[in-house]
């Protein structure tokens, strides 16, 4: 594949579906859409438009449930605010606010009309069979911010081309975690996923302003006015990097129902689709390393995930998460033979060197504006990590810079790294020794 064509590869990303021309093609079934316009008008009386809007469908399919709607007797015009009938202002009769009440004993979601499973699903096997390659170049712009060894970069972007999942193991502080959020960077392109999902006239929310960055150009382009490209129940997303830690549970893997709202959420894997999940700090969950495992068995041979309903309605979504197990135990202690067999890229996060050591702490000292001496870095090794024996970690740098930060606002002193204030940071930042002997005494 020519240097072109891998660009290319790497850039793309599919497009969701054009917008629905038809009630079929936005593939719900008319009941759906009826209920849905009923409950957005219990909030006050909107124009066409505004309807338009609020469930980021095109006004001519919702002008025939309107108008249905005003035979009823459910909607009324109370004026107009433009041209046609997208400018007049609907609002809910008494009877049609009735309707919407019995509506909402059965669903209270109001938003963005869902998008069914089916063209979800194709979107996303769609993604899979587009699913962009890194080369050192590509990979490089996940770690721009970041010092990482040349031996664990190299091993890196093999795994990450696999799209499987990876093992991050090692000593606590040495980046684990960011390193796989890097990963998340530099798979780069934005993507899309629908706000709300339906299965079975069951509604699931996708969109999570928490794990999902907005694309701000695309989102602002969208208007009922202008034309758009893509169907609007779609939101245009950074490639998202979902991390949880010890919080982590089997019930956050299932889909959540809400018994009041009568709708679900997704599980957080599923907010995950298209790109990085990382498990951090594994093993320290509150559940047995082997039944979180065990839970992920089936997702990483077959990627294919299967969630049930509170009816009972089993179905699957295609599995096309990358996931990170970012821990400081030992693998073997956490899985046994046949399940580290399902992770092929197990990669140890090392100790830095002491060069490589200088250089996170140079980067540090650029971030926060600082000038940079590498005698310090010197004197660090010396005077500390040497007489006391201690492990070089990833994350002192940036810790001991914080620390010399913190002391000269305190002292309204210019940000500058000093012998004084090193060892001042290092003798709150480091265990002394006499206690240490104490504890283990």
């Amino acid at each position: 594949m020519s240097l072109v064509a891998t660009a290319e590869k790497l850039e793309s990303t599919p497009a969701p579906p054009p917008p629905p021309a038809t009630m079929a093609e936005t593939g719900l079934h008319p009941d759906t859409l009826a209920q849905l316009l009923l409950k957005t008008l219990v909030s006050g009386e909107a124009s066409g438009t505004g309807l338009a809007d609020a469930l980021r469908l095109p006004y001519s399919i919702l002008d025939v449930l309107i108008q249905h709607a005003r035979v009823e007797k459910l909607v009324e015009v109370r004026g107009a605010s433009g041209a046609g009938n997208a400018g007049y202002r609907y609002a809910l009769t008494d009877l049609g606010r009735d309707r919407a009440m019995q509506f909402f004993d059965v669903s209270r979601y109001v938003g963005p009309a869902p998008v069914p499973l089916a063209q979800y699903n194709a979107y996303v096997l769609s993604c899979m069979a587009a699913r962009p390659y890194v080369d050192k170049e590509r990979l490089a712009t996940g770690f721009d911010q970041l010092i990482v060894s040349k031996g664990m970069f190299d091993q890196l972007g093999p795994a990450v081309n696999s799209g499987k999942s990876l093992f991050l193991y090692g000593a606590p502080g040495n980046g684990k975690t960011v390193v796989a959020q890097g990963i998340g960077k530099a798979l780069g392109a934005d993507m899309h996923i629908p706000y709300a999902i339906d299965v079975d006239g069951q509604t699931i929310t996708m969109f999570d302003p928490v794990n999902h960055v907005l694309v701000s150009s695309v989102a602002e382009a969208q208007s009922v006015i202008t034309a758009s490209v893509y169907d609007r129940r779609w939101e245009c997303i950074r490639r998202p990097v979902v991390v949880v830690g010890g919080e982590l549970t089997l019930e956050m893997l299932d889909l959540t129902f809400n018994p009041i709202a009568k709708f679900y959420e997704a599980p957080i894997q599923l907010k995950a689709n298209g790109g990085v999940f990382v498990v951090d700090d594994f093993g320290r969950q509150r559940i047995p390393p082997r039944d979180l495992l065990n839970r992920w068995i089936v997702p990483l041979e077959s990627r294919v995930d299967f969630l049930t309903l509170h009816t009972g309605r089993k179905f699957e979504i295609p599995f096309n998460v990358f996931i990170v197990f970012a821990t400081n135990l030992k693998p073997e202690s956490l899985a046994d033979e046949a399940f580290l067999r399902r992770i092929p890229y197990k990669i140890l996060a090392k100790n830095p060197t002491v060069e490589e050591y200088c250089r996170i702490f140079e980067l540090n000292c650029k971030k926060r504006g600082m000038p940079f001496d590498p005698v310090m870095v010197e004197y660090l090794h010396r005077k500390y990590y040497q007489p006391r024996r201690l492990q070089m970690r990833a994350c002192h740098p940036r810790d001991l810079v914080d620390q010399v930060v913190d002391m000269c606002r305190y002292q309204k002193k210019t940000p500058l790294i000093s012998r004084e204030l090193l060892d001042a940071a290092c003798a709150s930042y480091f265990l002394e020794e006499t206690e240490t002997q104490g504890a283990e005494a």
